[in-house]
């Protein structure tokens, strides 16, 4: 009997190990699937681009003309740049302006399974995104990022502020006093636990610990943002506290303009259950 019960248990291990790393849990589409829904709504042919930063190989999705500004959509966590296939697919969005979705180290594409810890790195590693679709000047370059992804976007703006001419924090995660500290986050990063996780799992749980502590990094840089800044968010979102908007909004002292935009009553999810009024503020930013 007890060795049945072992066998068992052994058996239940693996059947959980197989069943995380199966590709549900790998949040992300294939090129293929993700041209073919993006294209079939009659919007423009999207382009599957790598290249090499930091030390991560990374990937990204392109959809429009280079002439036009740029805007480029970072997912949180987990998460990949199939998360942004609505705005992808938006043809208001791509008549004036050029959308990227990019797959944060690790996640998607780029590096599946290995986690950047850094969000300064994380934020140099979208740099060469600009350097290859923005040839003149005048074009300006929008960055919206979705919860994790707002901490990015931020630190990009702090550290290549001559480069940037908008932001917009969807749910953003920027406040490190209002970050959950969860008490099993360090045990399933242990290594004879991490690797039984799904990897983008593994990633997400690497990437936040550290969280805290990179947004305390960058308390002095706030300073640094000049450009307009909106900051999205749901009135009752229980993932990210409504109050990192305050935090933001007190932090971006020299940003030309502050726009707090709280949806009542609403989730974290808000980057696609308002997708059409986000599309708005981005447009909003273009025009500015």
């Amino acid at each position: 009997m007890k060795l049945k019960k072992r066998y068992l248990a052994i058996g239940l291990v693996i059947a959980l190990f197989l069943t995380c790393q199966s590709e549900f849990f790998e949040f992300r589409t294939r090129a293929s699937e993700m041209g073919k829904a993006i294209t079939e709504l009659g919007q423009l042919e999207p382009h599957f681009h790598t290249y090499e930063s930091g030390g991560h190989e990374m990937h990204y999705v392109h959809v429009g003309t280079d002439t036009l500004p740029l805007v480029i959509m970072v997912h949180g966590a987990p998460g990949s740049s199939s998360n942004m296939l609505g705005y992808l697919q938006d043809q208001k969005l791509t008549s004036i302006a050029q959308v990227v979705a990019v797959d944060r180290p690790g996640y998607g594409f780029s590096d599946f399974g290995k986690a950047e810890r850094s969000v300064e790195m994380q934020a140099a590693s979208i740099k060469p995104i600009l350097e290859k679709h923005v040839f003149q000047e005048e074009q300006k370059v929008i960055l919206v990022g979705h919860s994790f992804g707002a901490p990015v976007i931020a630190r990009f703006a702090m550290d290549f502020p001559d480069l940037v001419d908008g932001l917009v924090f969807v749910a953003g995660s920027v406040d490190p006093e209002l970050e959950p500290k969860k008490w099993y986050q360090k045990p399933l990063d242990l290594f004879f636990i991490r690797w039984m996780l799904p990897p983008a799992a593994r990633v997400c749980n690497q990437e936040i610990i550290p969280l805290p502590e990179e947004l305390e990094k960058m308390l002095p840089l706030w300073k640094k943002i000049t450009c307009p800044v909106i900051l999205v968010h749901g009135g009752e979102d229980g993932l990210v506290p409504v109050g990192n908007v305050g935090f933001a909004s007190q932090k971006l002292v020299n940003s030309r303009k502050v726009i707090v935009d709280t949806l009542q009553g609403e989730n974290h999810f808000i980057l696609w259950s308002h997708q059409d009024h986000i599309v708005e503020q981005i447009i909003e930013l273009i025009d500015e």
